[in-house]
């Protein structure tokens, strides 16, 4: 399936020069949204996961799914100010900004084994976060799994050594 059929390019949103890759269409068609769930479940079921971590709010979309079906739980990155219990939390650059990431206290054990799930990898800077409130809390972070990576950004630079799985790139 070409995945990139059902990505909308919105330009200049949400400002001048950013070309917004927009996943509503393929969350749309329930062909596409199984089909790029199916593949990151996939590309999880050796890891060995216990955890399943997804940053606000696109995460939870691609997120939850991948945890259902790997029978494991979800635990949410919110911004500031949306987690009702102790929280630890982690500041960040993004593509347009910069921005601060918290996570439950107790929402990881430690020795979990977690995979993160997001819609995009641009900067890394979302993901250079999160993993640092999992391994805060002594998870051990077994993949990172993306529907798209925007190549120009080199995000992937900032996630290191850690593997991971792109279904498309930009």
């Amino acid at each position: 399936m070409e995945l990139k059929d059902y990505i909308a390019s919105i330009k200049d949103y949400p400002q001048e020069g950013i070309i917004f890759r927009d996943i509503s269409p393929l969350m749309a068609d329930g062909n596409a949204y199984n089909y790029a769930a199916t593949e990151i479940v996939q590309y999880a079921r050796d890891k060995e996961i216990d955890m399943v971590v997804g940053p606000e709010a696109r995460g939870f979309i691609i997120g939850c799914p991948v945890a259902f079906a790997l029978g494991v739980g979800f635990a949410p990155v919110r911004k500031p100010g949306k987690l009702p219990r102790e929280v630890i939390s982690a500041d960040y650059e993004k593509e347009y900004g910069t921005d601060t990431l918290t996570m439950h206290a107790d929402a990881i054990k430690p020795g979990q084994r977690v995979l993160i799930v997001d819609d995009l990898l641009a900067t890394g800077g979302t993901m250079q976060a999160t993993i640092e409130l999992i391994e805060q809390m002594g998870g051990i972070v077994v993949g990172l799994a993306f529907l798209i990576e925007l190549d120009d950004l080199e995000g992937r630079k900032r996630i290191g050594d850690y593997d991971y799985k792109v279904l498309m790139h930009y």
